[in-house]
This record gives C-alpha cells, sequence and structure tokens, in this order.
C-alpha cells in the first residue's frame, strides 16, 4: 500500500494541528515520548518534528508533505511548493508578526538606528537579510530563549521576536519599532512528491478539508421557522454564503429557513429576527464548509 509521510509540528502548534486534523476527519493519536503518532488513515504515515526543522525536511524528502510556519521556511530558504494557507495557532485565527522591539526608554525610532548594534532573534538568517538589504550594519544573535528578557537585561541593543498581539510586548516593557514579516501556518510538499500523481491527490485531499475545517471555524449555522407573510422582512436582513434555504413546513403557513453566517454577528442578529417574526431559532456549530 502506497502511504504519504506527514510532518506534524512539534512544540506550540502541535496541540492545534491535532485537533485541526481532528475537526477535518482524521484522528491522530499520541503519547509522551512518541514522534511516530497514530492516525486513522492507513495510507499516511505520521511523524513528530519541530516546527523550525520541518522545512528542511520536507525539502530533502524524509517527508512528503508538513506544516510549518511561513517564517522558518523563509529562515531556512527551503525549496519547497507551498500548498495552502492555514491561518492558526495556539492563541487564534491571526497571523504571527515577526517585530523589532527595544526597551520603552530606548533612543532606537527606525532600524537606521541600530547602525553597530546587537540584535538577539531565533530567526537569525531572515534577520540578517533583512538588516543587510536595508544597508544597516548589525550583529545578529541566536537566541536560545527568553528573548525579551535579554534586551531588558541589556544584553543586546534590540530583539527580533514573534508576537501575535504585542500585549507581552508592552507587559514587558518593551516598544515595537517595526514589524518585519507576518507569518502564517503552511501546508508544504516535496517537489517530487507533488509530482507523483497519487501524493498529489492525497496531499489536495488533506489541503481540501483542513481549510474547509478552518473556514467553519467563524461561521455557524442558524435554522428558524418564520411565517409566509414575513418571509421577505426575514431574509432581507440575513447574510449568507449564497441564497438562504426554505422549505415549506408540512400543512403550515409557516416555512423553515437555513443559513450560515459570520459566528460574530449571531448576538446581534438574532434579535432584529425575531422583531420581524423569525420563532424557534436554533444555532448550530459546523465542521466544515467547502
Amino acid at each position: 500500500m502506497k502511504q504519504l509521510i506527514l510532518g506534524i509540528p512539534k512544540g506550540s502548534l502541535q496541540e492545534a494541528t491535532i485537533a485541526l486534523f481532528r475537526k477535518s476527519g482524521w484522528k491522530i493519536s499520541l503519547t509522551n515520548r512518541n514522534y511516530f503518532p497514530e492516525i486513522n488513515d492507513p495510507e499516511i504515515q505520521c511523524s513528530i518534528c519541530r516546527a523550525q526543522e520541518m522545512s528542511r525536511y520536507v525539502e530533502n524528502g524524509t517527508f512528503d508533505v508538513g506544516l510549518t510556519g511561513k517564517d522558518w521556511i523563509m529562515e531556512n530558504d527551503s525549496d519547497v511548493h507551498v500548498v495552502a494557507d492555514l491561518i492558526y495557532s495556539k492563541v487564534s485565527q491571526r497571523p504571527a508578526r515577526w517585530v523589532l522591539a527595544v526597551p520603552y526608554d530606548s533612543p532606537v525610532q527606525d532600524i537606521q538606528d541600530l547602525q553597530g548594534k546587537k540584535i538577539a532573534t531565533e530567526l537569525v538568517n531572515f534577520t540578517r537579510r533583512y538588516f543587510a538589504q536595508a544597508g544597516v550594519d548589525v550583529k545578529v544573535e541566536f537566541s536560545w530563549g527568553a528573548t525579551e528578557a535579554k534586551v531588558i537585561a541589556g544584553l543586546c541593543d534590540a530583539i527580533v521576536e514573534v508576537t501575535e498581539t504585542g500585549a507581552t510586548m508592552r507587559a514587558n516593557g518593551l516598544r515595537i519599532v517595526k514589524e518585519l514579516m507576518q507569518s502564517n501556518t503552511q501546508l508544504i510538499a516535496n517537489k517530487q512528491a507533488w509530482e507523483d500523481p497519487w501524493k498529489r491527490e492525497k496531499i489536495e485531499q488533506i489541503a481540501l478539508l483542513l481549510q474547509a475545517a478552518l473556514r467553519a471555524e467563524d461561521l455557524v449555522g442558524l435554522k428558524m421557522n418564520v411565517p409566509k407573510d414575513k418571509l421577505n422582512d426575514v431574509i432581507e436582513i440575513l447574510p449568507s454564503l449564497t441564497s438562504p434555504t426554505t422549505a415549506h413546513l408540512y400543512q403550515s403557513d409557516w416555512v423553515s429557513v437555513e443559513v450560515v453566517v459570520s459566528k460574530h454577528m449571531v448576538r446581534e442578529l438574532v434579535p432584529q429576527l425575531i422583531k420581524r417574526g423569525a420563532e424557534g431559532i436554533i444555532e448550530y456549530s459546523l465542521n466544515k464548509v467547502i
């Protein structure tokens, strides 16, 4: 039997990735110290790998396909095929930002002010290329962790660090000087695997269902009963991916209406629907939207 070798990112993205696959229809089971988790698909073999190294292993063919951040693909300068953008994280569905930050009282206001200074970061190669392209000569040092503490302690002049909201940096007394890059999770494939018809079809299946599950994260279904004479009033305020689905109730002057909407609109939408005559309103979650 043919198998596709899938790399699952170890670390902060691991739990969110396994949850996304579960919602997409694949159950990945792992135990402590298990780098080869089981999956309920005999055509897929899983392996756990650090997100920072994933693109290297996909590029050299150790994995056929894997998930990692755009930032680490750029850091490793990996030659891989990007199959799909998958915006998710352990915190929220928004891209991560790599930013240049300094202490609040630092005189640095722009990257030019860092000429001859020292920067600490985990994203060494990208940072060196960024400042070289800007014509600013800096010393970039690799940080093994606690990067924010290094600049506060005076061990470096600035840091390049990842953040989503910037709240942690502000809480630690840091000021963001400039956003250098936005990154999101990407499904990437080995180029030779992508040219193999069987593997490509399997990879496309995975991409389709992962994207469908992510799309459903922000949506819910609404179902309601509406008097026929008030149907147009209700439909007038219903947003939808397509036209709402309607069905006449048996031996009744009422109509069943079903629609998919953004979950953030529900709290404002439901009171308006009630005022326009809708009753028996049901909200339900969605697993996938294709």
